[in-house]
């Protein structure tokens, strides 16, 4: 597929190509990645001395979001996910390639693996909050700590990426900005920094717990000063806000996952263990086994769930991350989703019918707050919360599935006086029923006719 950009897209472009360190501010489903990726094709051509690339990102959009978009769109990059035992990252490191993707936790072993010989020119940080946390003399992360030095002797262009750079606070923004322009616009030190834009109050006994609270004006200061190397974008500008932001977020199934899934849709059944089976007896049942192997689980005959894979819970993991700390309204179809949800998250609420949950939610007193479609039906107000929602499951249910985005959805977010857009994630497992559940959905053709001609489609595939 031919990569077009939109006008906002176009800026983004622009400004990688003008800017050899600067950062972009642009909200939730901007296309920042395909954005940032046509940049890289085409500074391929006018300097290929930037190359080779390194992109640091969250374990899951490292493994598979930058690869994936790269097909996606055709672009004219080769790309290694840098992965695997230790041998096999060194192994993978002496391939070449234009772009090599890494989660941030590897950034220790890469800069000692490589020590002087870092091959990497150009460097992408997306989430770039990832990188708050660093001090001169003494990060308090080793990740950030590792790369500062590279960062300046090796490194001739640093794009960082991040929808809210300073969500919990302008006290987040020092670090990001160091690794732009060790410290030029807002100070040489994290202590200059503070004692220029903040008041320094203890905290409790010790005198090293301190809480900073931003003097009066100091946001728009340090807009400002970070302005010539920051490009900021608001989906507000440029998104009808009357219509929900549909956000696809694609996985791919586990080895092991995806032979369980084949096995299934192809015979009917498939055995878990030597005396417990998983069967469909029919199209219907066969449809829900498939749907329930895609969300990470699937109950056997006995109705115990067998637990197949945790990529959606790494997915939404990314997603709570990219809304750095805005609510998230999570919904659900299988009860073993909700039930891993709720585990992985300690913050995490189940909604009930009792008013005290919803009104603590509306004063964004929950953080993750996870729903059955069929229990925010009718009359529910949620808007005042949040505006982000996550389908973790797919189901067919056009009317369910309407029913929960109108929960927090943009008539509501109006109508309360929040003048913002509404994001749904959807998250797809890659061939699987999960594609073809929301194509349903937003084409509103026939479960059946859908569920027949997938079918169809992988039966002729299997011969």
């Amino acid at each position: 597929m031919i990569f077009t950009p939109r006008i906002y897209q176009k800026k983004i472009i622009d400004f990688i190509l003008t800017h050899d360190r600067g950062a972009v501010f642009a909200g939730m489903g901007m296309g920042k990645t395909s954005s940032t990726l046509a940049a890289l094709e085409e500074l391929k051509k006018k300097d290929p001395r930037a190359f080779p690339v390194l992109i640091l990102a969250p374990l899951r959009v490292a493994s598979s979001t930058w690869p994936q978009e790269i097909l996606k769109w055709d672009f004219n990059l080769s790309c290694i996910c840098i992965n695997g035992t230790p041998a096999q990252r060194r192994k993978l490191l002496n391939e070449k390639a234009d772009i090599y993707t890494a989660n941030y936790e590897q950034i220790p072993w890469l800069v000692n693996i490589l020590g002087a010989a870092w091959p990497f020119r150009t460097v992408i940080a997306d989430e770039s909050t990832r990188l708050k946390s660093f001090r001169l003399g003494g990060a308090k992360s080793s990740r950030a700590r590792a790369l500062a030095a590279p960062a300046w002797d090796k490194v001739t262009r640093f794009i960082e990426l991040t929808g809210t750079p300073a969500a919990n606070g302008l006290i987040d923004l020092w670090g990001q900005m160091w690794f732009i322009d060790k410290g030029k616009a807002l100070g040489k030190s994290f202590h200059a920094f503070t004692s220029a834009f903040f008041d320094a109050y203890q905290v409790g006994s010790s005198a090293y717990a301190l809480k900073y609270e931003p003097r009066p004006g100091a946001d728009e200061r340090i807009q400002e000063r970070i302005a010539p190397v920051s490009l900021s974008l608001s989906a507000e500008d440029y998104f009808d806000i009357k219509q929900p932001v549909i956000v696809p977020v694609n996985i791919g199934l586990p080895e092991k996952a995806e032979k369980v899934y084949k096995q299934l849709r192809r015979d009917l059944t498939v055995a878990v263990t030597d005396d417990t089976d998983i069967t469909a007896v029919n199209a219907a049942a066969l449809s829900s086994k498939c749907l329930q192997c895609a969300s990470g689980g699937v109950y056997d005959d006995s109705g115990a769930c067998r637990v197949l894979h945790d990529e959606k819970l790494l997915a939404l993991d990314s997603i709570l991350e990219e809304s750095s700390g805005a609510p998230v309204l999570v919904a659900y179809h299988w009860r073993f989703s909700a039930e891993r949800i709720l585990k992985r998250y300690k913050s995490a609420v189940l909604l009930e019918k009792d008013p005290e949950i919803i009104a603590r939610w509306n004063r964004g007193e929950i953080p993750v707050l996870v729903t059955n479609p069929a229990a925010a039906g009718h009359g529910l107000n949620l808007q005042d919360g949040g505006h982000i929602l996550v389908i973790f499951d797919q189901w067919w249910d056009l009317e369910q599935y309407l029913q929960v985005i109108e929960r927090i959805g943009p008539t509501r977010q109006y109508q309360a006086g929040h003048p913002r857009p509404v994001y749904v994630y959807h998250i797809i497992a890659r061939d699987t029923l999960d594609p073809v559940v929301l194509s349903r959905l937003q084409t509103k053709r026939k479960v059946q006719d859908m569920l027949l001609e997938y079918l169809k489609n992988q039966e002729i595939e299997d011969e």
